[in-house]
């Protein structure tokens, strides 16, 4: 078994055939080949290790687009000598799996292993990813799912407990500029026979527009190599392909939720250029700007709260005038806002407050509001004692009724409020500390009284 053999070419196929695209024909064809992942490739390396023994495992390819995934399991199918059936769960179903698992029992047979690659794997529901267990479980398949959709939470949970995930990783950009020099030069799949040249400026400017990804690389250089002039790539050029291209941002998965994680603990660490960065980065992918205005709302009340009043006025303003303005005016309300929470005093008080609050409503359940504190808008209503022995609060001295109690009478005294010693809530402790003195000499006086 030649364990990291290259693929064998499909026969009669031509690898310089123009109408394949640059991308595909500068596929790796042998682990060494392969740009970047060197966190799992490189020798010594417990999965490259294992490859070169022979021996391979169901797995998971978690990453973004452009990252190798499909090579990746062809590649490792190649190196145990295994037969490979790809399968893309955007037009496969159920009868496509049948037929698959149908042939791997044929090699079964014959004593060949089967690696079944199933694409998108997220795109498939739970009772179809249930249908590959039996077959992982037995033998059948050695099975490889790729995505770029979190495992934990697109893939079910039986089949992630019978395959290993490896996440792969963007490629960095000395990668990048490696394949693409490559591509260049490589006369039997690149573009090596067209004698085109291409500056440094224009080797950064095409690393920069990839983002990571080698397809993307690979379809700009190809697309840039057919408007050449006179053979000669430059910068302008590159620069004009990718304009418009967006950074990895994925409505609804988990770069979403990785950089709106990332803004929000920005703002919290008062970072005002973190948070600048990361709001311009979800902007730049497409996010809803209503969403943000939204969260960003959120953490004028979650992390700012009574430190600063003013936060939540100004994020709620910030909110209107994107309303009003539209894109992009109304994004510099949203910048402006989180500048100013971020170099805001912080205070989760009221937030853990509510918390503990709302804890408690939930353990101790129904509990009667008291007769003093109930309403009594009707004569019945008085002669039942609502609303007897109410203080009302104006009529005391600094319009505080000092040792009033407003809990149920059935529940303990509970402090959930703890103001925090920065901005505003300074003052409001201060406050506080005057009506608790109140209502502790009020205590002591009805202690003498009787």
């Amino acid at each position: 078994m030649g364990a990291l053999a290259g693929i064998p070419r499909t026969p009669g196929a031509s690898v310089s055939e123009p109408l394949r695209p640059l991308a595909d024909r500068m596929r790796p064809r042998s682990i060494d080949e392969v740009a970047g992942q060197r966190h799992l490739l490189a020798p010594g390396r417990v999965l490259r290790a294992a490859l070169e023994r022979g021996q391979l495992h169901s797995m998971i390819l978690w990453g973004p687009p452009g990252t190798g995934k499909t090579t990746l399991a062809r590649l490792f199918a190649q190196a145990v000598d295994a037969e490979f059936i790809a399968l893309s769960a955007v037009m496969a179903g159920v009868k496509d799996i049948r037929a698959a698992v149908e042939e791997a029992r044929r090699w079964r047979a014959q004593g060949r292993a089967t690696v079944l690659f199933l694409d998108e794997v997220h795109r498939f529901n739970k009772a179809q990813q249930d249908l590959f267990l039996p077959f992982v479980e037995d033998g059948t398949i050695v099975f490889i799912g790729a995505t770029t959709e979190n495992p934990s939470f697109e893939v079910v949970g039986a089949l992630l407990s019978r395959a290993r995930v490896y996440v792969l990783k963007p490629l960095q950009p000395e990668d990048l500029a490696a394949l693409l020099q490559r591509a260049l030069v490589d006369r039997e799949r690149g573009l090596g026979g067209r004698e085109l040249t291409m500056d440094d400026a224009a080797l950064r400017a095409l690393v920069a527009a990839a983002d990571g990804d080698a397809r993307r690389a690979l379809g700009l250089l190809e697309t840039a190599a057919d408007l050449a002039i006179e053979g000669r790539i430059g910068a302008a050029q590159i620069l004009e392909l990718a304009a418009g291209t967006r950074r990895r941002f994925d409505k609804g998965g988990d770069a979403f939720y990785d950089q709106i994680s990332a803004l929000h603990k920005a703002v919290r660490g008062s970072d005002p250029d973190a948070s600048l960065y990361w709001l311009a980065r979800m902007l730049d992918g497409g996010i809803d700007p209503a969403y943000l205005a939204r969260r960003i709302t959120r953490m004028a009340v979650e992390d700012i709260g009574l430190a600063d009043p003013r936060a939540l006025p100004l994020a709620l303003e910030a909110w209107e005038a994107l309303e009003r303005l539209g894109s992009p005016e109304g994004e510099l309300a949203l910048a402006q806002c989180v500048v100013y929470l971020a170099v805001a005093p912080k205070s989760n008080a009221v937030y853990k407050a509510f918390g503990e609050a709302r804890a408690d409503v939930e353990k101790s359940g129904s509990l009667e509001v008291p007769a003093r504190l109930r309403n009594a808008p009707t004569r019945l209503m008085k002669e039942l004692g609502h609303g007897k022995g109410y203080r009302y609060a104006h009529d005391e001295a600094d319009a505080y009724a000092a040792g009033e109690r407003y809990l149920p009478d059935d529940m303990p005294d509970r402090r959930y409020y703890s103001p925090v010693p920065r901005g505003f809530e300074i003052r409001i402790a201060e406050a506080m500390a005057r009506r608790r003195a109140q209502d502790t000499e009020n205590k002591d006086s009805d202690r003498k009284e009787k």
